[in-house]
């Protein structure tokens, strides 16, 4: 039982991540391969914050977001006049830059021998630790990050967000400044990404960074093409799906030697057939 709520506490940060990249990709039509890198900022963030001067997690999430955000501003800044492919190659640079720094920066981060020993959430009297416990603070932040960006996407700033999706020449032609609206969702974004990476550290209490390789990235962006570009809906889906199915590979009695390459082929299968039939995803309203 404890194994299967581990699996949905994991669900839950993915989701997290999945909603946030649907804003920019699904909702706003930019194609972003780098997502994983906000989450890796946050994570890190938050855990060196605890580790090194004691701030709390709860702080630390927070300050970990607003880095994450930062970081957004900053892509935004590098890449948002880049179109297309240029767009998603700029965005996979950064996902790579940031994957390099964690691990080469062995003063800050440890490099690949990771920072262990990450405390966890606590509220008065009451430690964050069974597993049960997590699942309930994770679907706490997965209503939020829901709740918000289900109003942003039905707000007049979304359907001007929706409208740089379908038409971007059309927007600046009424008067819209698309860049900074591109900016405003690459902050959100890269916030609720931080949020998502902060969770996962305090929740493993291990971090290194191969949990924040570019691979993830693809992983992330390919749970957001399955579920559907544009839905909301399609984000819990795809999210759930890839996070619970490859868990069953782990019940066939393959070695995990062989169970992990293959989940990767599955991932580039499934992104293939996709891409072929149906480009928008399940219950997408939206494709490239």
């Amino acid at each position: 039982m404890e194994y299967f709520l581990h699996i949905l506490v994991i669900a839950g940060i993915y989701i997290i991540l999945t909603l946030s990249l649907n804003l920019i990709v699904g909702f706003t039509g930019l194609p972003s391969l780098g997502h994983i890198a906000f989450a890796c900022v946050g994570a890190y963030t938050s855990s060196l914050l605890a580790l090194n001067y004691g701030i709390s997690p709860w702080i630390g999430l927070v300050i970990g977001a607003c880095i994450a955000s930062i970081a957004g501003l900053i892509v935004g800044f590098a890449a948002i006049r880049l179109k297309g492919d240029y767009l998603a190659f700029a965005t996979f640079g950064l996902g790579v830059i940031i994957y390099a720094v964690s691990k080469n920066w062995v003063a800050l981060t440890r490099g690949p021998m990771g920072l262990p020993g990450i405390p966890g959430f606590a509220l008065p009297g009451f430690e964050i630790r069974p597993v049960w416990a997590y699942l309930i603070l994770v679907i706490v932040f997965v209503l939020i990050t829901t709740f918000i960006i289900n109003r942003i996407v039905h707000s007049p700033f979304g359907r001007i967000l929706k409208s740089i999706r379908e038409d971007e020449l059309a927007s600046l032609s009424i008067g819209k400044d698309v860049i900074k609206y591109k900016l405003i969702v690459f902050i959100v974004g890269a916030f609720f990404a931080g949020i998502a990476g902060s969770l996962y550290a305090h929740y493993i209490t291990f971090i290194d960074p191969s949990s924040f390789t570019p691979m993830e990235s693809i992983m992330v962006l390919l749970m957001v093409v399955f579920g559907g570009m544009g839905s909301i809906k399609g984000s819990f889906l795809g999210a759930a799906a890839l996070v619970i199915f490859p868990e069953m590979l782990r019940f066939l009695g393959m070695p995990s030697s062989f169970a992990a390459p293959l989940r990767q082929m599955i991932y580039g299968l499934l992104l293939i057939i996709l891409m072929i039939k149906r480009p928008q995803g399940i219950i997408g309203k939206y494709k490239f």
